[in-house]
């Protein structure tokens, strides 16, 4: 295994790596179930709970300073969502990464996002200049190898375009569609040379934008898309036991 590969571990079940962030009650009108629920489906996003992921209410309210209610009550939120099975004589799981709803996203997440990009680019010298921003911090976080941190700036990007583009609440949209596009895409970032194309290809959606280039920019955005879609095939002969269908 390369220095590369081994900077993010498989994720572990709960109750053998600390893998949760405590939940912390915020806002006086938060709920903590509310809390537990948006931690939960950010550990599996992010692939801290791997799909198929053993889950005890008892370990997962350690985990996250809290009491067995509001956990169980985000369970079956979880449940309701997709996002976690209970099996028979089995118990509650993580659910499995779906190609099939990947793909949905993925029309999802292009459509709106070429039409965000036609909205922006219309705007007169639109200021780009938040956008140039975080393509330096995914630059940082490409040399210094901090994936975390490349995701979180890859998302922010996208989110600017839509922000650009008059519409936020529709990036919001997307991101409720896309979590298991986010999780194969988590999936793609231990290997450099992924994140340096992804890079380079922000840098070049950008240069459009700014130079109201709709073709190379509608073009772009849609292979940009596609990516992690292309690479399903690979991630799942790689991780089987991490996808249905």
């Amino acid at each position: 295994m390369s220095s590369h590969q081994a900077l993010i571990p498989e994720p572990a079940p709960v109750g053998r790596d600390p893998m949760l962030v405590p939940v912390v009650r915020d806002r006086p009108s938060a709920r903590t179930s509310d809390r537990v629920y948006d931690e939960l489906v950010s550990a599996i996003r992010e692939l801290r709970l791997a799909p198929g992921a053993s889950l005890s209410e008892t370990d997962l309210a350690a985990r996250l300073h809290v009491s067995r209610t509001p956990v169980r009550e985000a369970i079956a939120r979880l449940v309701d969502a997709g996002l976690v099975r209970v099996v028979p004589q089995v118990g509650t799981r993580v659910g499995l990464i779906s190609l099939r709803d990947v793909e949905e996203a993925r029309f999802v997440r292009e459509s709106l996002e070429v039409a965000a990009f036609e909205v922006a680019c219309a705007i007169p010298a639109p200021d780009v200049s938040e956008l140039r921003e975080l393509l330096e911090r995914q630059e940082h976080s490409y040399r210094t190898e901090n994936y975390d941190a490349f995701f979180t700036a890859d998302e922010a990007l996208h989110s600017e375009i839509f922000t650009l583009s008059g519409y936020p609440g529709a990036w919001q949209a997307v991101q409720r569609m896309k979590l298991q596009l986010d999780r194969l895409r988590r999936l793609t970032l231990p290997d450099p040379a992924a994140v340096r194309e992804l890079i380079d290809e922000h840098r070049m959606i950008v240069d459009a934008l700014e130079a109201a280039d709709l073709s190379t920019g509608r073009s772009l955005i849609s292979r940009h898309a596609r990516r992690a879609l292309e690479l399903g095939p690979t991630l799942r002969a790689k991780h089987p036991d991490y996808f249905t269908e």
